[in-house]
């Protein structure tokens, strides 16, 4: 009888089928965003490069903790640089450097800023011209639904910006 069943069951299957996966050609390349981080940067030059700069302009340095592979962190900087009142922001108040961290690269630098990664990628910590760590911000509370809030980044921002 057990096997009466089961030769029904797998008559079954053959019959009516199974639902086919999407069939991709060996050749056809999988969608990937370009990099923007630089997987083979020394974040501790990153931040000594990033606070002479901040510090000769009278800026803050914002430091973008993430890894190519991370569609959020993709997302984030492509609003960045797309919205313009954002972008204007960052250019006017901030040096912006972009830490990689796949793999644990840049994990001395991690470690610097308190595990900043604890709250998952991409993560953002603000640096005075001196260095002094201001905050450290879980870009998950910049989120709405599918993408960051412009509104939500364009205050975090302001709430940072060096007071001139």
């Amino acid at each position: 009888m057990k096997t009466t069943v089961t030769r029904v069951c797998l008559a079954l299957i053959l019959f009516i089928g199974l639902p086919a996966a999407p069939v991709m050609a060996a050749d056809t390349p999988k969608p990937s965003h370009p990099p923007i981080y630089d997987e083979s940067a020394d974040a501790s030059k990153q931040v000594a490069d990033a606070l002479a700069l901040a510090k000769k302009e009278n800026k803050r340095v914002l430091l973008q903790f993430g890894a190519n592979w991370c569609g959020w962190c993709h997302r984030l900087h492509d609003l960045c640089q797309t919205n313009r009142a954002i972008a204007a922001n960052l250019k006017a108040n901030y040096v912006v450097a972009l830490i990689d961290v796949n793999n644990s690269h840049n994990d001395a630098a991690v470690q610097k800023y308190g595990n900043p990664v604890r709250f998952g990628l991409p993560v953002i910590v603000v640096l005075d011209a001196d260095g002094n760590q201001l905050t450290t911000k879980d870009s998950g509370e910049l989120e709405e639904g599918d993408h960051h809030s412009p509104a939500k980044v364009l205050a975090f921002l302001n709430e940072w910006s060096p007071k001139k």
